[in-house]
């Protein structure tokens, strides 16, 4: 698995407490946004208390995790991913999204990493790639690491234990938390 590219975007793993639940906002996207939001895409705050895409290197509060609405035609709907410039009934969209900064993600990096990048940090890169068929983000992590005394977007925590998973294979797949988070203060690299 490992050795092939098969991006998942951010996987949450778990929670130290045993609860990793998505937090429910109400009117969470602004009706007709212009791009799509992906399962496992990093998302953040604007100013007007909706989520939007994150670029990378941008301060974030969490994942993606779906989005309901009720159409300009009077349909329900539910998905796990916001479809681009869709219009809804106003007050009729819930947006779901993982804000905790606690939790730990499972994502699968853009090449390889080694053991020695725990406790280092490293920003996400094709954040925007994905499906809209599948609605699932293609995300990875970049191998880049930020390094001493620097911060970026996550901190690499561990290995996802997984029987076709090592450090160095070619497509490395990682635990990591949110750093660069909208909700709490960035720190730097150890």
């Amino acid at each position: 698995m490992s050795s092939t590219s098969a991006p998942f975007g951010l996987r949450p793993a778990f929670h130290p407490s045993g609860l990793d639940r998505a937090q429910a906002l109400a009117n969470g996207i602004a009706s007709a946004y212009a791009s799509d939001i992906l399962k496992g895409q990093p998302v953040k705050m604007d100013t007007a208390g909706t989520i939007v895409a994150a670029a990378a290197s941008d301060a974030f509060v969490g994942a993606f995790s779906g989005v309901e609405w009720t159409d300009t035609t009077g349909r329900r709907r539910v998905s796990n991913y916001w479809p681009a410039s869709t219009a809804y009934q106003t007050g009729s969209c819930i947006a779901y999204f993982y804000n905790d900064p606690l939790i730990v993600y499972e994502i699968q990096a853009a090449g390889s990493l080694a053991q020695s990048s725990v406790g280092d940090q490293a920003d996400l890169s094709n954040v925007t790639a994905g499906s809209n068929v599948t609605g699932l983000s293609q995300c990875t992590l970049s191998t880049t690491l930020a390094g001493a005394s620097a911060t970026a977007q996550m901190s690499i925590r561990d290995l996802a234990p997984y029987p076709d998973n090592a450090w160095g294979d070619a497509y490395t797949i990682v635990r990591v938390t949110v750093n660069k988070s909208q909700i709490t203060a960035s720190v730097t690299a150890v």
